[in-house]
């Protein structure tokens, strides 16, 4: 193995999304990375419960006492496949008001074994209704860990407020980028976005694309390219009622080398990320060796350097967006120069191996710890 003392077993746990689950997304996508890592440092990762533990209503007390009584039927199941049997430590990605860990917590507890976050987050705003009680369970476990694995600047901030004596420590995001090793074969004037269409932020995003692409000079050549779907189609599609529609080309839900395809013939990679704790799809579209034009909002700095090939804009100003689009779509040679910067910094910064590197080396310093009851 070469990168922990001795292999441990993992019992994984995600309630927000399994890496399982059958539903794409990004939860579920950075879930299969965190396994595929741990898995690569030479750890055996067992997924212990496909229970998802998420309640999208503050007021919806019923749904929560249905969620503590799923999760007690699971405890009761891998108590009694723990015994004379248990895992090394429990590890639990992405934590958070809506989707506390009911599971993994409890029973590190109960077995004494050391108990690891990624992406826990706290937000005192949140503090209403059943939210409040499974956010206290979300801190909780951050307190408890032995160890959390920051994603973002942002969610760490958060994280010391809430629990100034937790342990922290930061692990950039990341993917595997040997999915994206295509030579860029940028089309003249392609722009691509690639998201679920959703309501809420990603509608808002969508709204921000169409209103920008509105504002493009008439005589630049251009054409958007959209990889997605979603139960929000109609009403996202109406945003670009007022486009051109040969400009635009609707793909749906595409595999991803198909995705992998689609980013090397960009020109650029548009999606203005509201609200976005940081964004995995601007990695890829980094690997591929295509410039990013975003917001400077959220999380989306974490992924997106303006050094090394991306253009962030202030929000609330579509006419940036704009201008960011045009400037690299009247410039070819400078976006294959921002491009190639970015993939050359995911490579470096971004990647599974180095990610693995990382991860190996907490998991090691808090294997054969105990945890507290």
């Amino acid at each position: 193995m070469g990168q922990s003392a001795r292999a441990q077993r993992i019992a994984f746990y995600a309630p927000l999304k399994s890496p399982e689950d059958p539903v794409p997304s990004g939860d579920r996508k950075m879930a299969r990375m965190l396994v595929a890592c741990l898995e690569r440092a030479g750890h055996k990762v067992d997924v212990m419960s496909q229970l998802r533990a998420y309640s999208p209503d503050p007021d919806d007390t019923a749904h929560w006492a249905r969620l503590r009584s799923a999760a007690e039927g699971e405890r009761q199941r891998l108590t009694a496949l723990w015994q004379g049997a248990a895992p090394d430590l429990v590890f639990c990605y992405h934590p958070y008001y809506k989707s506390p860990d009911l599971v993994g917590l409890p029973l590190s507890r109960q077995f004494a074994l050391p108990y690891l976050t990624c992406e826990s987050s706290y937000s005192a705003r949140r503090n209403r209704g059943v939210w409040s009680a499974m956010q206290e369970i979300a801190r909780d476990g951050v307190r408890h860990a032995a160890m959390n694995l920051c994603i973002s600047a942002r969610d760490e901030e958060g994280l010391r407020t809430a629990a100034p004596d937790a342990k922290l420590t930061r692990l950039p995001p990341f993917i595997d980028p040997s999915g994206f090793d295509a030579v860029p074969t940028p089309e003249p004037g392609h722009i691509v976005t690639v998201a679920m269409m959703r309501s809420g932020d990603k509608y808002e995003s969508y709204r921000n694309i169409a209103e920008a692409l509105a504002l493009l000079p008439a005589g630049l050549e251009w054409h958007l390219s959209v990889a997605g779907d979603g139960p929000a189609r109609d009403a996202i599609r109406g945003l670009f009622a007022s486009l051109p529609p040969e400009r635009l080309t609707w793909l749906g839900t595409l595999p991803a080398p198909e995705v992998s395809a689609l980013l090397a013939r960009g020109s650029v990679f548009l999606w203005p990320g509201c609200g976005e704790a940081y964004g995995l799809v601007y990695l890829e579209a980094q690997a591929a060796g295509v410039p990013v034009v975003a917001l400077r909002v959220a999380g989306v700095p974490e992924v997106v350097s303006e050094v090394a090939g991306g253009t962030l804009v202030a929000g609330g100003n579509p006419a940036a967006l704009t201008d960011a689009v045009a400037n690299l779509l009247r410039q070819p040679d400078l976006a294959a120069r921002l491009g190639a910067a970015a993939r050359a910094r995911v490579r470096t910064r971004h990647s599974i191996d180095a990610a693995t590197t990382e991860l190996a080396a907490v998991i090691q310093t808090v294997a054969g710890t105990r945890g507290q009851a």
